[in-house]
């Protein structure tokens, strides 16, 4: 039985690494047990560790849902410069999705549910009804 996950992304500088991860989750660590080491909760259960280390090549993305895709991606151009990236969608796909580099060079990427009804049944599936209203 599976009941929590943790997804850990490399970066070769940590302190910028944490400045930049808590901009791009608009929040601090929940938990930093030493150095060179961090971690969010993102939703209940599901943890980002950020590590001092050397990137993984290849990996990811790692995806995150966002209610308005197009406005959160002005949010990480503006504060974390990102490159602007290209938002994709398709008929039979039930979302918009787009992909990423932190400066590392790990993948990242957002998606939106394209029915706004689907997303809200996730997000109080997944957080609860007092969470999902918000």
């Amino acid at each position: 039985m599976f009941f929590e996950v943790t997804n850990q992304i490399r970066v070769t500088d940590f302190n910028e690494g944490c400045k930049w991860y808590e901009i791009l989750l608009n929040k601090a660590p929940d938990f930093i047990p030493h150095e060179g080491f961090a971690e969010w909760e993102i939703i209940p259960g599901f943890w980002l560790q950020v590590a001092e280390g050397t990137p993984a090549e290849g990996s990811g993305p790692v995806r995150f849902g966002v209610k308005d895709i197009t406005t959160e991606r002005e949010r990480l151009e503006s504060n974390l410069r990102i490159k602007p990236f290209e938002i994709y969608g398709r008929g039979e796909v039930p979302a918009k999705w787009g992909t990423f580099s932190d400066p590392w060079g790990n993948s990242i990427g957002l998606f939106e549910y394209v029915d706004k009804k689907e997303e809200q049944a996730r997000i109080q599936s997944i957080l609860g009804s007092s969470k999902g209203s918000r």
